[in-house]
């Protein structure tokens, strides 16, 4: 009989190939449903086979983890590479959020600053084409936006909100400018996408890394982002620059797992600037911080980085660098919570006026919890626990804000947190089914949170399995360093 802790690669358990069919099955699932584009014409179907990949993807996350550890690592790496060339084999399918990211890279291109002007401004009428500013029967699509022009042909815009000036920071802008001047002609969305496969399959690595080599947990973990249905969606397909935030924030955490907090820092500063969300793992990058230098060594290189990536900006636009991020929170009901059924599981048990104050008290509550009792040799932990309290206190509607918590979800071990990264993707698709939305959200996160209780009572209970966090034996580790080295 085959021993599980022995097995090298040439000799395949059971688990192994069964996890490779598994394997099979996610990624011939993630092909047709990435492939379908029933966002708008056919949400109950999408959604369907948005639950089948998760379903697959849950099955063989949970097999996974009685798998050889050296042959784990490796089948998590290639699968990682498969799963994200899922999201190649379209173009962006529920979101138009690239289509910006294009139109900024090719105005910075042209010398001028992404803050100055919104995309329908006549001043930059010069750049447009008919592939992002369509006219005439072109403009009925679903996701055109019209663009105020003279005459009767209807002019139109891919971009959403193309009236109002960009909002993303200045990191975000220089990816786009650099994938921008890197592509060859008349490539369009496609590089972006690549770069977002390239990006997520270095998480992967940066993962095996931190839980391998570095001995921080068990690098069968990584497979909860290597193999999740919404990195090839949302960091692929859809090519969010989330992702570029999700890598810089994984690698700065890890460095300051291993004491190194001016470059984790740094990193965790780069992060902020260029997607902002990743502000709230500062308070898990300080787990454990009792002497107030090794605070300064966190936060004044993240200062310093991130002030740094707007000078140049800030020099070159006579507009605000903020572009319309002021509005575009208001737009998505953090101010006024009914518009957008934000804080909807606050509005669910308490009266809509005590949901801002119950929000602030718990998340201080819990950063509190974080910065004293965290531990410093696992910082991610803290960061899941504040990142995905946020999530369930705030029920945000988008589904890719929902990367950084997979990663984190990878980092630390415990896999309810990604009920969270699922409702998401149910409010964000689902929703668009039914009549009442709002419902189809608040349901979705509300099962988020009894799993996420469910899991903690597992825990607290020590019935928590292999992936509970918990670091891999001695000569577990020498085996995955010899399956790491085969990727160099």
């Amino acid at each position: 009989m085959i021993n599980p802790r022995t097995a090298g690669p040439g000799t395949l358990t059971p688990r192994t190939v069964l996890a490779g069919l598994l394997l099979t099955a996610l990624t011939t699932t993630l092909v047709f449903t990435i492939g379908y584009d029933g966002y708008h014409a056919d949400p109950a179907g999408l959604s369907w086979r948005y639950a089948t990949s998760w379903l697959l993807f849950a099955t063989a996350a949970w097999l996974l983890r009685k798998v050889p550890l050296r042959q784990a690592v490796v089948l998590v790496f290639v699968g990682s590479a498969v799963v994200a060339a899922t999201g190649l084999v379209a173009q962006p399918r529920t979101s138009t959020d690239a289509y910006r990211y294009a139109w900024d890279g090719r105005v910075q291109a042209a010398g001028i600053s992404p803050y100055d002007h919104a995309p329908a401004d006549p001043a930059l009428a010069t750049l447009r084409d008919d592939w992002l500013f369509p006219t005439g029967t072109a403009c009925q699509g679903p996701d055109r936006a019209p663009v105020p022009t003279p005459g009767d042909t209807p002019h139109c815009s891919r971009l959403n909100r193309p009236t109002v000036h960009t909002i993303y920071p200045p990191v975000a802008e220089a990816y786009f400018y650099a994938v921008g001047r890197a592509s060859p002609p008349d490539t369009r969305l496609k590089p972006f996408q690549i770069a977002g496969a390239a990006l997520s399959l270095a998480v992967t690595a940066a993962l095996l890394l931190i839980l391998g080599r570095l001995r921080r947990g068990d690098p069968r973990m990584a497979v909860y982002w290597a193999w999740c249905p919404a990195v090839p969606v949302e960091a692929v397909n859809n090519a969010h620059v989330d992702m570029l935030s999700v890598l810089l924030t994984v690698a700065g955490l890890g460095l300051l797992a291993s004491r190194k907090r001016l470059t984790g820092g740094a990193l965790l500063g780069a992060a902020v600037a260029t997607k902002l969300i990743p502000a709230v793992v500062l308070p898990g990058a300080l787990s454990g911080v009792r002497r107030v230098r090794d605070l300064i060594a966190v936060l004044v290189p993240a200062a310093v980085v991130t002030t740094l990536s707007y000078l140049p900006y800030t020099l070159a636009s006579h507009a605000s660098i903020f572009g319309y991020l002021g509005g575009y929170l208001e737009e998505e009901g953090y101010a006024d919570a009914s518009t957008r059924n934000r804080y909807a599981l606050l509005r669910l048990l308490l009266p809509e006026a005590w949901t801002v104050p119950v929000l602030a008290a718990a998340m201080l509550l819990v950063t509190g919890y974080v910065l004293w009792r965290g531990d410093p040799e696992r910082p991610w932990s803290g960061a899941l626990l504040v990142t995905g309290t946020a999530f369930l206190l705030l029920t945000p509607g988008y589904s890719w804000y929902a990367l950084l918590l997979v990663a984190l979800v990878a980092l630390d071990g415990r896999w309810e947190w990604l009920a969270i990264a699922a409702a998401g993707a149910a409010t964000y698709v689902t929703g668009r089914a039914f009549d009442t939305p709002e419902t189809v959200g608040t349901t979705a996160y509300a099962i988020a949170a009894a799993a996420v209780l469910i899991g903690w009572a597992w825990r607290r209970g020590g019935r928590a399995g292999s992936h509970s966090g918990g670091v891999v034996p001695e000569q577990d580790h020498l085996s995955v360093e010899r399956g790491l080295k085969q990727f160099g």
